[in-house]
């Protein structure tokens, strides 16, 4: 005997047991991703389904960063850093990215080690160093300027003690506070490799290129004068102490923003006129220090007065100003783009270098006209004013945009810039998560 027909049975309902979705229920609803419907979860392990939860994925493959961040602002920045953005939090339910990584943090157990290792601070007591390379140069570059002082090989001397000296007050500064660089970061084996060339082409330059130029454009070369690559030496050597000073000014001020934000746009918006009073104030601090460099000088450079400022000096700031931007930006971990603002600099020096050689060729003296034209006018020194100064302002809005990111300041493990690699099973069946990336 055949059942009457129930209407009632082909309306939705809400299932009583597992598994009890039936079809005109199961199209009540309309997730964002297939994944989520009810009876649809992401397989695992052996085939088995897991409930609806769109974070949990995201749980698997941010797991170290999760796992070993001590507070969630580190997820914050691990996260954006991977490409992950206040509309993609939207998919996973949530405002913005930090409230996405409060769950995060919330929900993913804290790694043991996390708390035996704490995390390493800087060094404190580090300001106590910075002025020293500036203090050793002047007084070397003083003591070695100076032939009534005492004979040429005793004053040679102390010039090649006192370089050393300088040199390891240098990497004092370097390779501790504010201006250190931890780990790789962005740039990879290019920026290893590329950096200290471009470094060593630049202050290479500023020793003798204006010299090599004006004797490739007008066939003289004069003595070689130490006068102009010692006054460039003792205001880059001066400029360590404002660079360290800014650069950490900006770190924790930055962090503090980082703080209070709650979201990536509202910290880009608070962080843009931090990064801006940054570079004001070390432009700032580089006349200062072009005056204190006159002093050291035993007569002052040509054309300068009591309010102007010769090529020479100029591109010695130029040359200050483009190698703090570097840094900064290298200490915050996007190492290839300050390679890339140094190697445009270098690149703009050679060709000029280049085009004047060429033009000592039969039939190619109309290559070297404007380079002998605006050397004629401005002097040598012009070249790596204008070169250093075009590459300097490149760098300045390209920083402008890379250090508004959450993830240029976030100390998280693991995540870009930190040059660590933190790799364990984690998964129930001890398998590994997939790289991590933003979800599609």
């Amino acid at each position: 005997m055949t059942r009457p027909h129930d209407p009632l049975s082909d309306q939705p309902t809400t299932p009583s047991s597992p598994g009890g979705w039936n079809d005109p229920s199961r199209a009540l609803i309309t997730p964002d991703d297939p994944a989520d419907a009810p009876g649809s979860g992401a397989r695992s392990g052996a085939g088995r389904r897991g409930p609806a939860d769109p974070v949990r994925e995201l749980m698997h493959r941010h797991h170290d960063l999760c796992a070993r961040a001590v507070d969630p602002l580190e997820i914050a920045a691990g996260l954006e850093a991977h490409g992950v953005t206040d509309r993609t939090a939207a998919r996973f339910r949530h405002r913005d990215v930090f409230g996405l990584a409060e769950e995060l943090y919330a929900r993913v157990p804290r790694a043991e080690e996390s708390a035996a290792a704490p995390a390493p601070r800087p060094a404190r007591g580090t300001w106590a160093l910075w002025p020293l390379p500036g203090a050793l140069c002047a007084a070397t570059a003083w003591a070695v300027l100076r032939p009534e002082l005492a004979p040429p090989a005793p004053r040679a001397a102390a010039g090649a003690f006192g370089t050393v000296l300088v040199a390891v007050a240098l990497w004092l500064c370097l390779s501790r506070g504010p201006l250190r660089i931890a780990g790789r970061g962005r740039g990879g084996r290019f920026a290893d490799l590329t950096g200290p060339l471009c470094l060593g082409w630049l202050l290479g330059y500023a020793a003798c290129g204006d010299w090599l130029l004006t004797g490739l454009v007008t066939g003289e070369r004069g003595a070689y004068d130490p006068a102009r690559a010692a006054g460039t030496a003792v205001v880059l050597a001066l400029a360590v102490a404002p660079a360290a000073g800014c650069a950490r000014w900006f770190a924790l001020r930055a962090r503090r923003r980082l703080t209070g934000s709650r979201g990536v746009g509202e910290f880009a918006t608070r962080v843009r006129p931090l990064f801006a009073l940054t570079a004001l104030g070390f432009l700032a601090a580089l006349a200062p220090l072009v005056l204190t460099a006159r002093l050291v000088l035993p007569r002052p450079p040509a054309g300068s007065g009591p309010g102007s400022v010769t090529t020479v000096e100029a591109a010695a700031a130029a040359l200050a100003a483009l190698l703090f931007l570097a840094r900064l930006l290298a200490v915050h971990g996007f190492r290839g783009a300050a390679v890339g603002g140094l190697a445009a600099a270098c690149a703009v020096e050679a060709v000029v270098e280049v085009t004047a050689l060429a033009a000592r060729l039969p039939g190619a003296a109309p290559l070297g006209e404007p380079v002998a034209r605006l050397t004629a006018a401005h002097g040598a020194a012009v070249v790596p004013a204008a070169a250093c100064a075009a590459a300097a302002l490149g760098l300045l809005g390209y920083a402008c945009a890379l250090l508004s990111r959450a993830s240029a300041h976030g100390d998280a493990p693991g995540a870009p810039g930190d040059g660590t690699s933190r790799r364990g099973p984690h998964r129930a069946d001890g398998t590994h998560p997939a790289p991590c990336e933003a979800p599609q």
